[in-house]
Formats: C-alpha cells, sequence, structure tokens
C-alpha cells in the first residue's frame, strides 16, 4: 500500500491504495519491485521520447550538475537556454523565434494565453480578453488553461465561477473512411465564422491542439482543417495559439505539427517530450511581432510572469541532449509498423474508428456505455492490460498507443496483441 502522503494526480483516492511500484526502467520497459515487467506503450504519459534510461540525457544532466544547477533566469542567462531555445526554433516556422521558458504543459499554455490579452492591452485593446477553442479539448489544469478547455467532463466544475469566457466551436474528428469529415469542417468553420462576425473586437485569439486532441480522446483532424482556420483568424488579425504539448517533438511523424499542417501560428505551447522525459520544462515559443508588442520603457509594458525554476539548466541540458537524439528523427519508423500492424484492429468487431498520425494509433471499444473519459470500459481496460504486461491507459472506451522512439516492431506488435486478446477477453 502506497504512503498516504503521497496524493496522486488523475486517481480515485479509493483506486490509489494498491498502486503498482516501480523499480526502474530501461528502453521501453518498466520494471516492478517484484520483478515483472510492463511494456510501456504511453511514454509514460507521453513524455519519454527515447524510452527509459537515455545514458544520453542521464550523462548531460550529470555534466551539467557539476558546472551549474540553477541560477536566477531574470537578468542572467546561460548557454543550456540559449542553445535550447535556438535549437527549438529551428524546427519550426520561420517566424517562430522567442522563446519563453516555464515549467510544463499547463504554464506553458498560462504564459500564452496571458501574453495574448497583453499583447492587445499593450495597444490599447483592453476589451480583448476572450478566447476561442474547440469543444473536447484539454490544456491543462490550471485556472487558464482550464478556462479554455472542454468544460463538459466534470473535471472544472467547481472552478467554473473562477474562469473567464469561452467561445466553443465543434471540433470535426475524423479516423479512417470517414465520410461525413468535410460536413464537419464546414460545421466547424460556420461556427467560426459567426464567432468571429458577432464578437471579434472581444476576442485575443484562438487555441487549439493541433491535428490531435489529446486527453479528449485522441481525436483526429485534417491539416486542411487547421490551414482554413488560420486563413480566416488572420484575416481577423486574431492570434492563434497552437498547443503542442503532446503532438510537439515528433509525435505526428514531423518535428511539430505545425510543419505537418503547413501552417504557421503566431504561438506554441511545448512541454512534455522536450527534455526526453527526464526533467519539467515548458516553454512558450512566440513570433517576433508578439514580442514587439512588449516592447517600451514604461514598466507597464513588461510581460510580468516567471517561474523559480525558469530555464533550469540541468532541464535545459537534458533538452539539448534530446534535441540531439531527435536529429536522427527515429519517430519516423512507426507510422508504417502501425498502419501494417493494426489490420487485426480494423477487421475487429468490438473494435471501430482505427486512426493513424505518426507514432499515435487509436481506436474506440465498441462500449454498452457512454463512451468518453468516464465510460465504464476504461477501468475494466486499463487493469487487462496491466494484468498481460502492457502499459496502456485507455481514455475510457478509447484505446491509443503512443510508444517510445525507441521501441521495436516486435514490441510494438506485441501491444496489438494485447488489445486484441483483452478485448476477446472482455467480449466473451
Amino acid at each position: 500500500m502506497t504512503s498516504s502522503a503521497f496524493w496522486m494526480p488523475f486517481t480515485p483516492i479509493e483506486a490509489a491504495k494498491n498502486p503498482l511500484r516501480v523499480a526502474s526502467g530501461q528502453g521501453s520497459w518498466l520494471v516492478l519491485e517484484d520483478g515483472s515487467r510492463l511494456l510501456d506503450g504511453i511514454s509514460s504519459w507521453w513524455v519519454n521520447l527515447h524510452g527509459h534510461g537515455r545514458r544520453e540525457i542521464a550523462e548531460a544532466i550529470y555534466q551539467q550538475a557539476l558546472t551549474l544547477e540553477q541560477v536566477i533566469p531574470a537578468g542572467l542567462t546561460h548557454g543550456p537556454a540559449e542553445a535550447l531555445a535556438e535549437g527549438v526554433v529551428s524546427h519550426l516556422p520561420e517566424a517562430l523565434c522567442r522563446m519563453f521558458y516555464s515549467d510544463d504543459g499547463s504554464t506553458a499554455v498560462e504564459v500564452a494565453l496571458k501574453m495574448a490579452v497583453q499583447y492587445w492591452w499593450n495597444q490599447g485593446e483592453t476589451r480583448r480578453t476572450r478566447f476561442l477553442a474547440f469543444e473536447g479539448a484539454y490544456h491543462g489544469d490550471t485556472l487558464g488553461a482550464m478556462s479554455v478547455g472542454d468544460r463538459t467532463s466534470g473535471f472544472s466544475d467547481p472552478f467554473r465561477p473562477l474562469m473567464f469566457e469561452v467561445a466553443y466551436l465543434p471540433f470535426p474528428s475524423t479516423w479512417e473512411g470517414d465520410e461525413g469529415v468535410e460536413v464537419k469542417e464546414a460545421a466547424a468553420l460556420k461556427a467560426l465564422d459567426m464567432a468571429l462576425a458577432e464578437g471579434a473586437d472581444t476576442l485575443a485569439g484562438l487555441i487549439v491542439e493541433p491535428l490531435i486532441q489529446g486527453a479528449g480522446g485522441m481525436r483526429f483532424c485534417r491539416p486542411e482543417f487547421l490551414q482554413e482556420i488560420q486563413a480566416r483568424m488572420k484575416a481577423a488579425e486574431l492570434l492563434v495559439i497552437y498547443d503542442e504539448v503532446m503532438t510537439g517533438f515528433g509525435r505526428t511523424g514531423e518535428w511539430f505539427a505545425c510543419v505537418k499542417a503547413k501552417t504557421s501560428p503566431d504561438m506554441v505551447c511545448l512541454s512534455k517530450g522536450i527534455t526526453g522525459g527526464f526533467l519539467p520544462l515548458g516553454a512558450t515559443v512566440a513570433t517576433k511581432a508578439v514580442q514587439d508588442a512588449f516592447l517600451g520603457d514604461h514598466p507597464s509594458r513588461t510581460f510580468w510572469h516567471g517561474h523559480s525554476y525558469t530555464a533550469n539548466p540541468l532541464g535545459c541540458a537534458a533538452g539539448l541532449a534530446s534535441l540531439k537524439l531527435m536529429e536522427e528523427e527515429p519517430f519516423r519508423k512507426i507510422e508504417a509498423w502501425h498502419r501494417e500492424l493494426g489490420e487485426g484492429v480494423r477487421k475487429h468487431p468490438r473494435l471501430s474508428r482505427f486512426r493513424v498520425m505518426g507514432t499515435i494509433a487509436a481506436m474506440e471499444l465498441l462500449s454498452d456505455g457512454s463512451g468518453g473519459y468516464f465510460d465504464a470500459s476504461g477501468p475494466l481496460l486499463r487493469k487487462a492490460f496491466l494484468d498481460a504486461g502492457v502499459l496502456l491507459r485507455p481514455l475510457g472506451n478509447v484505446i491509443y498507443i503512443l510508444p517510445p522512439y525507441c521501441i521495436t516492431e516486435e514490441e510494438l506488435a506485441r501491444i496489438y496483441e494485447t488489445i486484441i486478446s483483452v478485448v476477446d477477453a472482455l467480449s466473451s
């Protein structure tokens, strides 16, 4: 039984009484204290890009710790922070060239939202405090991030009085063989046009998880939809924020989803894989045009935001080592494996809406419940996968695979075989 001092995230207290105790990790595997092993099919909450125990990243952290472990980032700088910022922006659209560090994905989103509001404030546009967001979105658990997230899940109910106003647009979720995607996209774009027509002068911008809504159910949209969004927002001279906390660093099959979608937002929020899963770190990358709105001699134009561990040298060193491993683009091989190995789930009578993008594959269990995050099949699936030696964490009835880039084709095949055997067992 776990210590009562450890309050687990995203876990009902009663369900946390007998957690699995992890002793170590190596590559795609976790080793439990009893000696059994789990194949990590979700990169430990989407952060371990290169797998567990990568010596290159551990060594970089060690060497940096011997040199400089932490320094106040206000008025002082250091090599790892500058080098990581340059390395990241070199893989983003050219206009995105100013990187503001924070601590995690939620704070990266908070930074972007605050930047957007103050961008307008500094230009005398004090009424622009509303945002456009999408149904089903998840952007984090701090108050601003919750405000632009979906409000139907129940996660944010106690905090609604504290949230700011958001106009929600339908998200045209799609999958392989979806013949209705263009109709859904047209409806979403019509809703965007109406929102712009009714209140563009009070809007600060729009935030979206590009190409894939993560926690909302691994819901995909097409690049063409994002291109249409960008065209409309730029015509209205409004800001576009991409939340690439999950989709960044190769997950969609390109370095970043904005690159894959051939779009160039005004801000991009990053975290999760930025350090290869070794240390917490977040970043918000903005255009020079956004930063220029903060120029001026008066203190009120300054972006008064920061964190004690902003641009932490150890995190930046880990990020640089991860970027070096990323230069070999290990993520590119995984999509073809998903498509080949996914043939079994495509044909399975209890699985539907199979979809693949880059390193991510998802499917939905045909359930007797209502579907969604709290579908009753979720806990049953999760336990069955763990019992079979595979770490998967279904989003209700949505089963997804998001492996580390070190995974072998044989290990990925084992995950697919486990999914089929578990679904078969639950159906019998």
